[in-house]
């Protein structure tokens, strides 16, 4: 089968890539710089150079594929972030539409029921609306919840503050979490099936815990074992993101999206439609990593 990852060499698109040429697949990787790519060219990939803000580039790359999956990557030089996602739905929209590809694996979110008030996932909502437009094309909506991996942007305020936190605070069992290597094998299932139609959406996790738990759970794995979840305002938590050099765009992106995870809205399609299947990497395990990345 011949399939066209978009995201380059991230956390979700490098081992879907690695694990699709392992199986004899060929696969076509979009990037922007080829140097980042080299791991997966060695590998066997073809490299796609250009940008997903082209759509002549997008179509001719997405030509002659049996399948794609779509992302878009985080950009924080923008003015409006969920904008910059929209407009990015509707150049895949349109290359999907012109290179004639059938099947579509898309990465969204959960909260992507969503028109308005969960920050960046409003654009992925968007996306999934201008998706949802294409006629005679199969298209699933990935919607993972919560990465593993953006606990480590914790690590500074744990090591100065001996705290972790947020604005939110999430009950026992309310807070769906997963490994981006989760997330691959969710996509690299439904790219390798192609047994979807019409257009649908996939929920999954690999956990599903308590921000109090989180903060127990890394507290142990790195020898904190009173370390406390702590649940920011608003105001405190926005002030923080910005001295840590987060764009003002961006930062409040994140608080509004974290303002939804805190009253549950951002989950409640999520549990409405509950996964039965779940992931194989726990909170448990993701410590392991957590705790190297802390000892660095």
């Amino acid at each position: 089968m011949k399939y066209v990852i978009t995201g380059g060499a991230g956390n979700i698109s490098k081992p879907l890539t690695l694990s699709l040429l392992k199986a004899g697949h060929e696969v076509t990787v979009v990037g922007r710089n080829e140097s980042n790519l080299k791991e997966l060219l060695d590998a066997g990939a073809k490299a796609a150079i250009g940008s997903i803000e082209d759509v002549a580039f997008l179509t001719k790359t997405f030509t002659g594929a049996d399948a794609v999956y779509t992302m878009v990557p985080p950009k924080h030089d923008v003015t409006d972030w969920k904008g910059y996602i929209t407009a990015m739905g509707k150049n895949y929209t349109e290359a999907i539409k012109n290179s004639g590809v059938k099947y579509v694996v898309n990465l969204s979110s959960i909260g992507a029921h969503l028109p308005d008030g969960v920050g960046p996932v409003n654009g992925l909502y968007q996306v999934e609306q201008l998706f949802n437009t294409l006629q005679d094309v199969n298209i699933k909506h990935l919607r993972p919840p919560f990465f593993y991996t953006n606990l480590l942007a914790n690590i500074g305020m744990i090591k100065h503050m001996n705290i972790i936190g947020a604005n939110y605070s999430i009950a026992d069992g309310r807070f769906p979490m997963v490994s981006p290597i989760d997330i691959a094998a969710a996509a690299e299932e439904e790219i390798t099936a192609l047994d979807f139609s019409g257009h649908s959406v996939k929920y999954f996790a690999g956990d599903e815990v308590s921000t109090d738990q989180v903060a127990a759970v890394l507290g142990k794995a790195i020898g904190k074992p009173d370390l406390k979840w702590v649940q920011f305002t608003n105001e405190q938590a926005l002030n923080g993101m910005l001295q840590a050099g987060l764009p003002e765009e961006i930062a409040k992106n994140y608080i509004e999206m974290n303002q939804s995870m805190h009253s549950g809205k951002m989950f409640e399609d999520y549990f409405k439609h509950h996964p039965t299947t779940f992931g194989k990497i726990k909170l448990e395990d993701f410590a392991k990593s957590f705790a190297s990345a802390y000892n660095a």
